[in-house]
């Protein structure tokens, strides 16, 4: 879909609303240069634009695809494709958008592709128009605009990114544990994000080169490549922290676990202690509860109830803590003697 198609000259637009494909390729060989703006356009509008620019087949194709890393490739016609990844944070899902934008930048036509709902261009446009001084110097200057916003666009995202990663970090670093489904979500934002930024500094380290860029526009190509390395040492920056948050919160989800087994275990050997104590006792009451013939015309009096009946119960729980004790004392590690006047460590002396 066109969105718009001026034809510039002098410094001006020189005409109101978009001008037709056909006509606006007919300008170019009236000097100044056309700036033509593409949303989403299927292979049938693509093939007509390259028709009537005589674009390069391949760059064409790679304006249809969709690409990880930023990158500027020059064709022997003189064209140069550019591609650029753009960014947006959006709120509501906490996640970044991104797009893509696709520029063949020749001396006489500027097109720029986009793709993706990230991608809106109208302010460079604008702003653009309202700076005659540099639609003057050609064509490139678009290129700077789209540059521009497009690095401007990066700043709100590191901001929105920040402020995630902080609360992330107050969550680990206050002792309780966070989820690791969303710091891995957050890594891979972050990586994404680097890989959209990163590249573009090799773009426009090339429009730095002498010759490459107007030397009106070398100061504001400058200017964005300043404010393109300050985003991707923050992104850089965000990576590492991202992995050490990473690394804490695996530390404290094993410090939680470690406690959940210690209560565990306390609970267990509790249980284990009462079901030690309950089971001599329950043979006892499950041998004297047989009733045998000895048992009912023997226990007829209160000396031999206490002495078969409790007794038998004290017994064994007397037995029980015995050992125990024994236990104990063999499982504690023994504590080293000391003598009495036996002359203490010092200092190294020097007499």
């Amino acid at each position: 879909m066109i969105v718009d198609c001026a034809y510039y000259r002098d410094g001006r637009r020189q005409h109101e609303g978009a001008i037709p494909l056909e006509q606006a390729a007919a300008r170019c060989a009236q000097g100044g240069f056309v700036w033509l703006g593409l949303f989403e356009p299927g292979p049938e509008e693509l093939a007509e634009v390259r028709a009537s620019f005589g674009l390069h087949e391949l760059a064409v194709e790679d304006a249809q695809a969709f690409h990880l890393r930023p990158k500027a490739e020059q064709y022997e016609d003189g064209t140069e494709l550019i591609i650029l990844r753009t960014a947006r944070y959006d709120d509501e899902s906490e996640e970044i958008d991104t797009g893509e934008i696709s520029i063949f930048l020749a001396e006489h036509f500027v097109i720029a592709v986009r793709q993706g709902i990230a991608s809106e261009l109208a302010g460079a446009r604008s702003r653009l128009e309202g700076r005659p001084e540099l639609l003057r110097t050609g064509s490139t200057s678009t290129l700077w605009a789209i540059l521009d916003q497009v690095v401007d666009s990066y700043a709100p995202v590191v901001g929105e990114l920040e402020r995630d990663i902080e609360q992330i970090e107050a969550t680990v670093f206050s002792g309780a544990v966070a989820p690791t489904e969303r710091i891995y979500f957050l890594r891979r934002e972050a990586t994404d994000f680097y890989r959209a930024v990163h590249p573009l500094l090799a773009v426009l380290a090339r429009r730095l080169q002498p010759g490459r860029s107007p030397t009106g526009l070398l100061p504001y190509f400058r200017d964005v490549h300043d404010h393109l390395l300050l985003v991707n040492e923050e992104v850089a920056a965000q990576r590492d922290l991202l992995a050490t948050v990473l690394e804490a919160n695996i530390a404290v989800i094993s410090v939680e676990q470690n406690k959940i087994n210690l209560r565990q275990t306390a609970t267990m050997e509790r249980l284990t202690i009462l079901a030690s104590v309950f089971l001599p006792l329950s043979f006892v009451v499950g041998f004297f509860g047989q009733n045998f013939a000895w048992l009912v015309r023997n226990v007829t009096s209160l000396t031999a109830f206490l002495a078969l009946g409790i007794g038998g119960l004290l017994l064994p729980c007397l037995l029980l803590y015995i050992w125990l004790r024994r236990r104990r004392s063999h499982d504690t590690p023994p504590q080293p003697e000391v003598r009495a006047g036996a002359p203490r460590a010092s200092a190294t002396s020097t007499e």
